[in-house]
């Protein structure tokens, strides 16, 4: 059974290649290599569950010859879904160019008009007397193979439970997907298809069972086209769309760049769980931070900046893609629909890319955003590097810096490297052989809850950041393209807190501001001069602000704006301020919101209470012509932003 599934679906792979390969592409053997690893999963899955069914006596029909009636229904049946699964993938990416997905299932909302359209469409008949034959030819087959081995001398009891525990280990090691110990923690997963760099290999590789499987919990990712053409006359105002066009949903911004050859080079360290308060550029007296304050004190800091969600993968996405994460309630990262994704970096044209992370991309199918589109890029992951993980997360963050640093130091172009960091979660791990060097702190219980911390093994651990930065910028300082670089640093995320916050108002701790609030850093001693900056922005900022210091020339098709440009004032100019207002969505409490200067505008998706408080006070927001003005704005460009977010998630093509 398992080696005939296994010859249908590689004839399926070859029929696929034939009918949809683009001219002039060749045959990839890597592609079906990896697509042979996915069926043979999906086979593997069959294969274990007969044989957990075969250990019921009453249905083994090597122990009872009555039983293969049972069998000769349902083998045939099994064959049969697989050749329709077969089939709707074929008709479905010949109408959208994407491999079957869960989002079918929304069709059986309006049965009748999707039955009328496929009647009209393909050659129902036809299909349905394949499936006929199918069925009886698999029914034959499979017949036939059965009464052979009824025929044969079964095993003895010893040998067969010997052949149960080896078929059982490597079924699930195929099930798997991989060697876990070497290969990471995670399993095969779709993402790993986007590893090929190439969308139609990474199609190729795939099957329908993996796509359909993996897209199951995303099927109702979709959004209200009516909301999103209302809502784009207000969202083009708002991002400066140069050519509006309301029809096509054009969300472009073209920006010119120059010409000279000089270009910095850009380094993204995207800090774990670096909530703003927790650190010393706030005021927090346990001083956990000061080597990143004095950074601070020497760059370009914004204090006031916010990431549209809480959780990596979510900071992360909205980073790379300029989009807040709006997926709920898993993440976009995880949805196969969304994997195909514009980004900035990519203007960055004649640049290496390079991603460094200590341990492995597969979490959250981090890698398949990454490596699908980010040109070229060079991923790096614990199995690369010269040092031994010290936990699950893999690496030190300090080796992670190091190790990457003497990767950048040998290059001759300019490049784009993003170190993600992750030492500053649990289990809070202090690597030994800095222990030394470092030093540990100890706090009362007290102190340390009053000022977020749950333990001393988390203060040490948000400490050992800062002393994980000062020894990368440090030895990044010895060398030749130190001087030509643009360090940012930003959190991926903040850590919500109850308590009270004697140096921010009352609203960042009720309203849970603490969630987003996270340090953003530009740092380049020879290019930038110090400022501290105190107008909001957000995590979707960041791209356009550094394509903008690097003067490349780049395509903005999602959220955010270059930081630096104090030259565009927004519809409500002096009411609100300068610059973009951080979009944010808090998932836990379904609630979506705008941040300006002055204001926080937030409403709960579920029972639509409004929440209109101060970002400067502590006083309720008095109700006034100008403030109620300023409410009903910002509630209407909430829903728009959301609104818009959700459309961009499935529709910020590398090729818009």
């Amino acid at each position: 059974m398992l080696l005939v599934l296994l010859g249908v679906m590689t004839v399926a792979r070859f029929i696929f290649f034939w009918a949809y390969n683009p001219p002039g592409k060749g045959l990839s053997g890597s592609a079906f290599l990896l697509g042979f690893r996915y069926d043979l999963r999906i086979v593997c899955v069959i294969a274990l569950s007969i044989m957990i069914i075969c250990a019921i006596p009453y249905l083994n029909p090597f122990k009872r010859a009555g039983a293969k009636k049972f069998w000769n229904w349902l083998l045939p049946i099994v064959f049969l879904i697989m050749v329709l699964f077969y089939v709707a993938d074929y008709y479905h990416f010949d109408y959208l160019h994407q491999r079957l997905n869960a989002s079918v299932l929304n069709y059986m909302q309006d049965a009748g008009i999707s039955g009328t359209m496929m009647w009209q469409s393909y050659p129902v008949i036809k299909i349905l007397l394949l499936f006929i034959a199918v069925t009886a030819l698999a029914r034959f087959v499979f017949g036939k193979l059965l009464r052979r081995y009824q025929q044969q001398r079964p095993l003895n009891n010893r040998r067969l439970i010997g052949f149960y525990i080896i078929a059982v280990i490597l079924f699930a090691q195929c099930i798997i997907g991989k060697i876990v110990i070497k290969s990471g923690q995670f399993p095969l997963r779709w993402s790993d298809a986007y590893a090929l760099n190439d969308d139609f290999k990474a199609n190729l590789a795939l099957n329908p069972f993996q796509s359909f499987l993996s897209s199951l919990g995303f099927r109702n990712s979709k959004f209200d086209i009516k909301k999103v053409k209302a809502a784009y006359p207000l969202m083009a105002s708002y991002l400066g769309v140069q050519q509006p066009d309301s029809i096509q949903l054009n969300y472009a911004r073209n920006y010119p760049g120059d010409s000279s050859p000089n270009k910095p080079n850009i380094v993204l360290v995207i800090c774990e769980s670096f909530s703003a308060y927790k650190s010393s550029m706030y005021g927090n007296t346990l001083n956990t931070t000061p080597y990143f304050k004095s950074l601070c004190d020497s760059g370009v800091f914004f204090d006031r900046c916010f990431t549209p969600a809480y959780g990596t993968a979510r900071g992360v996405w909205a980073t790379i893609t300029g989009i807040p994460d709006v997926e709920s309630p898993g993440t976009a990262s995880r949805n196969p629909a969304a994997v195909d994704q514009h980004t900035i970096i990519n203007d960055f044209k004649g640049y290496n890319n390079f991603y460094f992370l200590g341990g492995n991309a597969t979490w959250a199918n981090i890698r398949g955003l990454l490596t699908n589109n980010i040109n070229g890029v060079k991923l790096y992951e614990a199995d690369d590097y010269k040092s031994k993980p010290v936990d699950v997360w893999g690496i030190s963050d300090k080796n992670l810096f190091l190790e990457s640093n003497e990767i950048l130091k040998e290059q001759t172009k300019p490049f784009f490297a993003i170190i993600q960091t992750a030492d500053n979660h649990r289990p809070y791990t202090i690597p030994t052989e800095d222990k030394a060097a470092f030093q540990l702190k100890n706090f009362p219980a007290d102190s340390l809850r009053h000022y977020g911390f749950e333990s001393n093994d988390e203060m040490n651990a948000f400490r050992y950041t800062d002393f994980c930065y000062q020894t990368f910028m440090e030895a990044a300082k010895k060398e030749k393209y130190f001087d030509n670089t643009i360090f940012v640093f930003v959190g991926d995320h903040g850590i919500r807190y109850s308590g009270s916050l004697d140096y921010f108002p009352k609203a960042w701790v009720q309203q849970g501001l603490t969630c987003e609030h996270v340090p953003l850093l530009f740092y380049a001693p020879k290019l930038l001069q110090p400022k501290q900056i105190h107008d909001v922005c957000s995590q979707v900022d960041i791209l356009p602000t550094v394509a903008s210091l690097a003067r490349v020339s780049y395509k903005n098709n999602a959220f955010g704006r270059d930081l630096f440009d104090s030259t565009r004032m927004l519809l409500w100019g002096p009411h609100l301020g300068q610059g973009s207002y951080p979009f944010i969505i808090d998932h836990d409490v379904h609630s979506i919101g705008l941040v300006t200067n002055d204001y926080y505008y937030l409403k709960n998706l579920k029972s639509s209470k409004v929440d209109f408080v101060s970002m400067t006070g502590n006083e309720p927001v008095p109700s006034t012509p100008k403030t109620d003005s300023i409410k009903d704005y910002l509630g209407r460009l909430t829903d728009a932003y959301y609104e818009t977010a959700k459309y961009l998630l499935l529709n910020n093509k590398k090729n818009h």
